[in-house]
């Protein structure tokens, strides 16, 4: 992807600098192709915070801001190359190639497909600079790719996931290639197949419409879910594991499970607010681990539809947040204004309340932020209560 000297000494020198203002100067660089260099400028400093490693690398060439949002992270990358198995690789759905980039380091031979020319032109020049040579680029259509491509140890699918107005969509129906399309052609071409979804899937619809599959992972980075891999492989399993992960910490949280120790899980309710709450983190709140975590745990659950739970003794293992509790007090306003006191601000969450956030904060003017965090939520007896505390984390 070649560039004038001046477009690139244009980039170098601004590569900080506010691309709306560098817009309105256009005039003063004719020489310069303005639109690429925007382009790669502002691709940059999203890749300062997305793509860390990838953002030192001067020569790396970025597409538009779409392709941009629609790729993986590098953390969420590094975590697919731990589901990586065998020799040869086919990525069906290219893109920018980060995911492919990342995936290849574990393969001896990759094939990168992608329909869109600007992105094959884009990823052949970037796995050049990395030295991705075992890398091979394919501007072809993914399904026509798929039905006569020769088979490999792993094929690795991230369909696209908006409409023909560029609207979001979630459906498996809606993406592009059509997994309940192709699904039944993808054990005959590969052994083992990850598939990257939005995160905003139902889970168990999507079991039910990809079959074959053997594991899920719900990968979550710093609390915020992020995706969802779907791992179809050629052995036969009749429950899959769901893997809840959270990655970007100083650690790492896992938490492994069928809906079948789901289902059978007992679980005891704490007749009140103990001296700890622990808040599951958002993987296991998308993978429906909900009485699980406390039988594992040893802790009590405040509500069957609450999702928090409380203990005596503290559980620094627990996959989510921990909370050393300072009061607790109903919602009515003496007891509430009582158990805030000169508190200015909070960060406040609601499960199973019937007021919303913005409510609260309306009545008790509290603002966000602060060490000081705050539970609107429903005990086991139906009684509705604030829970004020702070992170034992």
């Amino acid at each position: 992807m070649e560039l004038s000297a001046a477009t690139l000494g244009f980039i170098h020198n601004h590569w900080d600098d506010n691309t709306k203002t560098l817009a309105l100067q256009g005039k003063k660089y004719p020489e310069v192709d303005m639109p690429l260099a925007l382009r790669q400028i502002q691709g940059r400093q999203i890749a300062k915070h997305k793509l860390p490693s990838w953002y030192t690398r001067e020569e790396i060439r970025y597409p538009s801001h779409l392709s941009l949002e629609q790729c993986s992270s590098e953390t969420t990358a590094r975590y697919k190359t731990s589901l990586c198995q065998g020799n040869t690789l086919t990525d069906l759905t290219g893109g920018f190639g980060i995911d492919c980039a990342f995936l290849a380091a574990h393969f001896r031979e990759v094939h990168y497909v992608e329909q869109q020319p600007e992105l094959c032109r884009i990823a052949t020049h970037n796995f050049s600079v990395l030295g991705l040579t075992q890398i091979a680029v394919h501007e072809s259509d993914s399904t026509l790719y798929l039905k006569h491509m020769q088979p490999v140890d792993m094929i690795y699918l991230d369909p696209a996931r908006r409409n023909d107005t560029g609207g979001k969509t979630v459906l498996l129906s809606d993406c592009t290639p059509d997994l309940t399309q192709i699904g039944a052609l993808l054990p005959e071409k590969a052994r083992r197949v990850l598939i990257k979804l939005s995160p905003m899937l139902d889970i168990t619809q999507a079991l039910k419409e990809i079959a074959g599959v053997s594991e899920v992972h719900i990968v979550s980075v710093r609390n915020e879910c992020k995706e969802l891999l779907f791992i179809l492989s050629s052995d036969p399993v009749t429950t899959p594991l769901l893997r809840c992960v959270d990655l970007g910490n100083t650690r790492t949280h896992l938490f492994s499970f069928t809906r079948e120790e789901e289902r059978k899980a007992v679980c005891e309710y704490a007749p009140e607010v103990l001296r700890y709450v622990y808040e599951p983190n958002s993987s296991l709140r998308k993978a429906g681990a909900f009485s699980l975590p406390a039988q594992r745990y040893g802790l009590k659950k405040l509500h069957p539809h609450s999702h928090l739970y409380t203990s005596e003794q503290l559980h620094s293992d627990f996959p989510g947040r921990t909370f050393e509790v300072e009061a607790t007090g109903s919602f009515h306003r003496k007891e509430w204004k009582s158990l805030l006191g000169d508190l200015t601000q909070a960060n406040l969450t609601v499960r199973n309340f019937p007021v919303p956030v913005a409510e609260i904060r309306k009545r008790t003017k509290l603002r966000e932020g602060g060490d000081t965090y705050l539970f609107a939520t429903t005990l086991y007896n139906e009684q509705k209560v604030l829970i004020r505390c702070r992170k034992s984390d």
